[in-house]
């Protein structure tokens, strides 16, 4: 049985990457699984693979579900595509993108074939991190929905500048002439 070693590069960022191991008789559906799981993202939405040449280019593809989009060829559905079927060289590539409104994309490059099973691995795994992966859903990931309520609670857009009201011009000379006359008094009393 063949395990095929794939190398997922956040398309803005090649530096951040996963490798990943998995049976070429899996489907992509399995592919799709490891992937979010290797970037911590969650399953929520809609997702597709393309199959793709060296120039990075769409070609057909392979979708978790029909969307309801105009497509030019029906698609190939995740749960029923073998990875093994749609290899087709050596170094096969191929697109995949997640969550259609925020548009991650990822490149998926075929960088070994290997024979040998591990029978130390459960299939499909992730083999290597490299990198800090994106935060699915930006700083609110990072906060929870506790994030909405501080923006709140504090206002923070009001006082952008980071200055009070507190300490104006007319209350400040007023505060420092009474403390000027009741001192005067206080060192009399020494006297």
């Amino acid at each position: 049985m063949a395990i095929l070693k794939f190398r997922i590069y956040l398309e803005e960022d090649d530096a951040v990457y996963r490798d990943i191991v998995i049976r070429h008789t899996q489907s992509f559906q399995d592919l799709h699984f490891v992937i979010l799981k290797a970037y911590e993202f969650d399953s929520k939405h809609q997702a597709t693979f393309y199959r793709s040449n060296d120039n990075w280019q769409r070609g057909r593809e392979i979708s978790f579900e029909k969307y309801d989009k105009p497509y030019r060829v029906d698609p190939l559905i995740m749960a029923d595509t073998m990875i093994g079927a749609e290899i087709q060289d050596t170094n096969q590539k191929f697109i995949y993108e997640y969550d259609f409104n925020k548009h991650w994309v990822f490149l998926i490059a075929l960088i070994n074939v290997s024979k040998e099973e591990n029978n130390k691995i459960t299939y499909p795994s992730v083999s290597r991190v490299e990198g800090i992966g994106p935060q699915q859903y930006g700083t609110k990931s990072l906060l929870g929905d506790k994030f909405a309520d501080i923006e709140e609670k504090y206002d923070l857009t009001e006082a952008a500048d980071g200055f009070g009201e507190e300490g104006e011009a007319g209350e400040a000379g007023d505060t420092d002439t009474e403390d000027a006359g009741s001192g005067e008094d206080q060192n009399a009393d020494f006297e």
